[in-house]
C-alpha cells in the first residue's frame, strides 16, 4: 500500500504541496464511512505512480482545508502538480476513470524529466 503521510495543519498541506512536483491529497472526515472505504483503494491504485506522494487530511482537524481548495464534501481527491489542481474527484469515484486521469498526465509529467 501506498505510503501516506498525515497533514494536521494548513501549514503542513502547503509545505507538502510546495515540496513534491507530484502531490495527491485526500481529504476525508471521521465519521464518514465512504471515506474510510475509499482510502485502502486509493492507496492502492497510487502504488502504480512512485513519484506521487499522498496526504491525508481530516477536514475536522483542518477545517480551513476546505476554504482554501473550496470543499464542500468528503471524501475529495486533489491531484495537485506544481501547486495547481489538475484532478479533482469526489465522493462517488470511478477508479477506471481516475486510473485512464492518472496514467495520461502520469506519463506526459515523467516524459518531461
Amino acid at each position: 500500500m501506498k505510503e501516506m503521510m498525515e497533514l494536521t495543519s494548513l501549514e503542513m498541506v502547503e509545505r507538502f504541496v510546495d515540496e513534491h512536483e507530484l502531490s495527491f491529497l485526500y481529504v476525508s472526515q471521521t465519521d464518514c464511512s465512504v471515506c474510510h472505504a475509499l482510502l485502502p483503494k486509493i492507496r492502492t491504485l497510487l502504488e502504480e505512480y512512485p513519484v506521487i506522494q499522498l496526504g491525508r487530511i481530516d477536514i475536522q482537524d483542518v477545517e480551513s482545508i476546505a476554504e482554501k481548495y473550496m470543499i464542500f464534501t468528503a471524501p475529495i481527491m486533489l491531484l495537485i502538480i506544481e501547486q495547481k489542481e489538475y484532478v479533482r474527484v469526489d465522493r462517488f469515484v470511478r477508479f477506471n476513470e481516475l486510473n485512464r486521469k492518472l496514467d495520461q498526465i502520469y506519463e506526459l509529467y515523467t516524459q518531461s524529466m
